[in-house]
Order: structure tokens, then C-alpha cells, then sequence
């Protein structure tokens, strides 16, 4: 199941992105 694999690594990436800039500029969110 790599692709598994991937599509859940890809995800974590792009929530914890998403809290990052949340985090950095809350003005945007």
C-alpha cells in the first residue's frame, strides 16, 4: 500500500502547512 502511504504523508503535509501559515498570519483565516 504505497500509495496509501503517500496520500497519508501528502495529507499530514498539507494540514500541518495549513496550520503553520494559520499560525503565522490568523488575520487570513
Amino acid at each position: 500500500m504505497i500509495f496509501f502511504d503517500f496520500l497519508a504523508l501528502a495529507l499530514a503535509a498539507a494540514a500541518a502547512f495549513y496550520l503553520l501559515v494559520a499560525l503565522i498570519r490568523p488575520e487570513r483565516f
